[in-house]
């Protein structure tokens, strides 16, 4: 399975990426970290229109999009893992991930997604979503090859 993360913003040397590259170098699944940006001052929801338009596009056309929202979805990680486990044998072959800006996901992006998932209630940085969501990924990888990271 591959796996995209179509994120806003560029990462800079520090913790956030290094936590992120930690996660990423223990996953088996190939990821690809697409980052995108919007240079121009724009008003807040022609800003989150226009990162919409652009994570979208960074997207591969026939992947499975989970758009990560705070008011998604919450599942545990085992629930999570048990998810990835059954898409992964039905042969899905690309998944991916849309990480918004300071002012969210787009209307666009929330509506192609196939799951709406928080990961949690709290508001988190978009720098550390990305290292959240690389850990849960390899803890879900974890929990499918019952390796005893995952200690719940």
């Amino acid at each position: 399975m591959r796996i995209t993360l179509a994120a806003v913003g560029r990462a800079k040397t520090g913790p956030s990426r290094d936590l992120y590259e930690l996660y990423a170098a223990r996953l088996a699944w190939r990821l690809t970290l697409k980052e995108v940006e919007e240079r121009r001052a724009l008003a807040p929801e022609s800003l989150k229109h226009r990162e919409g338009e652009r994570l979208l596009a960074a997207v591969p056309e026939d992947a499975r999009l989970i758009a990560l929202d705070e008011g998604g979805r919450h599942m545990t990680s085992a629930a999570f893992a048990a998810l990835l486990g059954r898409w992964r044998d039905e042969g899905l072959q690309d998944l991916a991930f849309a990480i918004g800006g300071a002012e969210g996901l787009s209307q666009a992006v929330i509506d192609r997604a196939d799951l709406v998932l928080a990961l949690g209630p709290m508001t988190w940085p978009h720098l550390l979503v990305r290292a959240l969501t690389v850990e849960q990924l390899y803890r879900a990888q974890t929990i499918l090859s019952g390796h005893p990271y995952h200690r719940a």
